[in-house]
């Protein structure tokens, strides 16, 4: 978990902390107030807080629904908590969605007016901005591309279905993937120490390892044909992918992009695309919080 406190017209953090999100013996929920509380700035009135959590979750009412890796706060009343802990207009929403707000405002997408952002990670989420604004469908749930489904009967999904994007192309999938077709552990013998990683994995690749080189040429497949999909539907002229796994850099973008141009049915959809990695990291979401509770203290 990563927090920060700005001011209304400055983008650099006054003060700025991240943290684990789980520790032994204390609550997630403990753990976020002491986060907040480390960034509150002693010398200026606060006017709002907002927070990206994991979806899926419903940003009208406030509500995180079903997160995978946060169990305990299923149908957990996020932007209550935090309105009535610190007595402020408080808002959430999806952590994927207010990325795509903050590379569209403040990093990649700067001057779009419409593009995707796809974050590539333990999971895979997504944000899509549209004629300037971000799309958010009829109950707040749009944008969730990492469960399309790309291979019918595929492998299980972390929420349950199968053969969705995340159960192909995120970190632990493709991990998985290759763990799966290892004939013997020469590939774990390059890394010794602890568990493998899409990292170890992306390492290995650099250095040759045929195995290595397939897991991303294929997670970069499946994208692709995923981003072919979505620009079919909404023609977009820019993609930006974040999230750990795009740290591979070329090793992931070039598979993605030759995917991408020999799935859409017209060149038209590539006149003018670009595919980028997002320009703010790890804190894409963060800038996206802050754009949002900037328009509720606005308001």
């Amino acid at each position: 978990m990563r927090a920060g406190s700005y001011t209304t017209k400055s983008n650099e953090p006054i003060h700025y902390n991240q943290i684990p999100t789980r520790s032994e013996g204390m609550p997630i929920e403990d753990r976020l107030i002491n986060l907040i509380e480390s960034v509150w700035p002693e010398d200026y009135d606060v006017k709002s807080i907002a927070a990206a959590c994991p979806g899926p979750l419903d940003p009208l009412n406030g509500i995180v629904v079903e997160p995978p890796n946060i169990p305990e706060w299923r149908y957990f009343p996020l932007q209550e908590f935090l309105h009535s802990t610190f007595d402020l207009p408080s808002a959430i929403n999806n952590d994927a969605n207010l990325a795509a707000y903050g590379e569209w405002s403040f990093g990649a997408g700067q001057g779009y007016s419409n593009l995707i952002y796809l974050t590539i990670s333990t999971g895979i989420g997504g944000g899509i901005i549209i004629d300037n604004k971000l799309l958010t469908g009829n109950a707040g749930f749009a944008g969730e591309v990492g469960h399309m489904s790309v291979i019918p009967q595929g492998p299980t999904c972390s929420c349950g279905k199968e053969g969705h994007l995340e159960a192909i192309a995120s970190g632990p999938s493709i991990v998985r993937w290759v763990k799966s077709r290892l004939e013997d552990d020469d590939l774990l013998d390059h890394f010794p120490e602890g568990e493998l990683t899409a990292k170890h994995i992306s390492d290995a690749a650099e250095t040759g390892h045929e195995l290595a080189i397939a897991a991303y040429e294929r997670a970069g497949k499946y994208i692709g044909l995923s981003i072919a999909d979505l620009l079919h539907i909404f023609n977009t002229s820019l993609i930006i992918i974040g999230g750990g796994v795009s740290m591979a850099g070329d090793l992931l973008f070039d598979p993605i992009r030759k995917s991408v141009s020999e799935s859409v049915i017209s060149d038209v959809y590539l006149d003018e695309l670009q595919i980028l990695p997002a320009a703010l990291g790890d804190d894409s979401g963060l800038m996206g919080a802050l754009v949002l509770s900037r328009e509720i203290a606005a308001s």
